[in-house]
């Protein structure tokens, strides 16, 4: 039975913790002390010092040799069931990969660190501390990694299917990076070159477009902070297509540079402007005149950034690349090739930054590839009408090619290296009684005594920087909710019991699962485009429940 003293301990750990949140909304909504800038110096303090370095703080100070067995197993099966149920979900039942990532991120993604650690402990005793530090180690070394592998996977998918339509990708034998290429979310301009080998293979290699190297001094940028930051209104980086998920009022609404956790610069939209595709347009005429030097074919990539390919993987064809929506034409006959030139130069007359326009010699035929803002791929018909399916490259290149990015982005992690040293100082530590310098224990714990207040902080920042608690509307809230509140716990319940987990430590597991949503899951979501409002819903409507959420299930099961 749940005493009121009982009751008022959890409420003494929870109530700073809001206080914390409660002053920083209040600060930029009502009170105005903290303009957008300062917020995102606020974050970006929380992403990349205060954060990890609790993170440190907490995993450094577990003992890893006395780790719960059945509490890592009831979560780990519980997330296992949930990705397989999704897996079967999107596979025989057309859910897609788009709604896998999403609702998994929802369901099994809480807010250990920040959330979970205090309000355990405050119920059930200071062994829940050790219990949730666990979980946060899996869940920044595996699941955070899985999340991010699932992602990247995505946004290669969409790659290969927007710039090598049809069969064309089954032909990739390769797909190179330039070392500076950290991710294929999009946000850095890239491009694509393409190289056609002698046994018909093709080899494909990802570049940082130069195309807005000249003008970054110029141009001006709405902050010249790092996108370290978590939550910052002034570094959107939405471009300007293949935005799956996000609906544009979404977009303009002012979501922070969304690479928290990440050391790399901030990324700019491109400035591929009129002079450019001008001077691009007239290269690419001048060389039509020599049939032997390759041409190259600028298009959209799938995250909205120019890609480019050398003409050689559609050699023989013409091609015109256009940003509104279109079929693909054929024209057989010099008069229609006359006809279409003629529209290519009033199209050419009218360009503006959303346009780009290409024109590509071929023997008598033109196809016309046309983007819209959001992934849709559209179905390839052959000349006789019959559907074209979409192959993909060989497994183990998009294997490689998605190993190597997730790789470059962990290693820009500043949580990466919290969680890896912070589990390697424990072995030592535990392992042979070795105790950490005083000099360094208290460096660290004077910014980690800080970290959960400041990341509340943070939280309230965000919260009073978007138009609306919730931006995914109701119907999309409602179910998010009861997937995060109901679902989740439902699901942990029956792991834990099917590995044997009872009394206090099965209470701690189905609380835990009824923390608000994650703020990593968010952040992903917001650098790839996939449903961020859905996330952003959970994370501050779901700060808002989760108390009493969380309250009701400790009084349930206490009784």
């Amino acid at each position: 039975m749940i005493s009121g003293n009982d009751f008022y301990k959890v409420m003494c750990a929870m109530v700073p913790l809001y206080f914390a949140m409660l002053v920083a909304y209040s600060s930029v909504k009502w009170w105005k002390i903290f303009t957008p800038e300062q917020c995102s110096g606020i974050n970006r303090f929380v992403a990349v010092f205060a954060v990890p370095v609790l993170s440190f703080h907490f995993i450094s100070q577990n003992n890893p040799y006395q780790m719960d067995t059945k509490f890592i197993l009831a979560d780990t099966f519980s997330k296992l069931l949930v990705l397989v149920l999704l897996s079967v979900w999107a596979v025989f039942f057309n859910g897609g990969l788009d709604w896998l990532i999403t609702l998994f991120s929802v369901a099994t993604l809480p807010n250990t660190l920040v959330m979970g650690i205090p309000l355990l402990k405050a119920m059930y005793g200071d062994f829940t501390q050790s219990l949730m530090v666990q979980l946060v180690v899996l869940q920044c070394i595996i699941w955070y990694t899985l999340l991010l592998i699932l992602f990247e996977y995505r946004a290669a998918t969409l790659l290969i299917q927007t710039q090598f339509p049809g069969k064309t990708a089954a032909s990739i034998s390769k797909i190179e990076l330039d070392n500076d290429v950290i991710s294929l979310d999009g946000r850095d301009p890239l491009h694509t070159e393409s190289e056609v080998e002698s046994n018909g293979r093709i080899r494909v290699r990802i570049r940082k477009s130069t195309s807005s190297a000249a003008d970054s001094i110029n141009t001006p940028r709405p902050s010249n902070l790092s996108n370290a930051e978590i939550f910052s209104v002034n570094t959107f980086g939405g471009g300007g297509g293949y935005r799956s998920g996000a609906s544009p009022q979404y977009c303009m609404s002012g979501y922070a540079s969304s690479d928290a956790y990440s050391l790399q610069p901030t990324p700019r939209q491109s400035n591929f402007n009129n002079n450019e595709l001008d001077q691009l347009e007239m290269m690419n005429a001048a060389n039509t005149n020599n049939t032997n030097t390759p041409v190259s074919v600028w298009s959209r990539s799938p995250v909205g950034r120019l890609f480019r390919h050398p003409s050689p993987v559609f050699s023989g064809v013409k091609m015109l690349w256009d940003s509104s929506p279109s079929s693909v034409k054929f024209s057989n006959t010099h008069h229609e090739e006359e006809e279409e030139e003629e529209e290519v130069e009033e199209r050419q007359g009218s360009s503006t930054n959303n346009h780009v326009v290409v024109a590509l010699a071929a023997a008598g035929k033109e196809i016309s590839f046309r983007d819209s803002t959001k992934v849709q791929i559209p179905e390839e018909t052959d000349t006789k009408g019959a559907e074209i399916s979409q192959e993909m490259p060989h497994a183990l290149v998009m294997l490689r090619l998605i190993l190597i990015v997730v790789g470059r982005k962990l290693s820009r992690n500043p949580n990466t290296y919290s969680s890896v040293l912070g589990v390697l100082w424990s072995l030592i530590s535990f392992k042979w009684n070795v105790g950490m310098p005083s000099l360094v224990k208290y460096s660290i714990k004077i910014i980690s005594d800080a970290g959960l207040g400041m990341a509340m902080f943070s939280l309230g920042l965000f919260m009073a920087l978007q138009p609306r608690i919730i931006a995914c509307g109701t119907k999309r809230a409602t179910i998010g909710m009861v997937i995060r509140f109901l679902c989740g716990p439902i699901i942990m319940s029956a792991a834990s019991v099917a590995v044997g987990l009872r009394g206090v430590k099965l209470h701690a597991a189905i609380v835990q699962a009824a923390l608000p949503q994650g703020i990593v899951p968010f952040v992903f979501a917001r650098e790839y485009g996939l449903h961020p409002d859905i996330l952003s819903t959970g994370v501050i409507f779901g700060m808002l429940v989760s108390l009493p959420v969380t309250l009701l299930y400790y009084i349930c099961m206490g009784l």
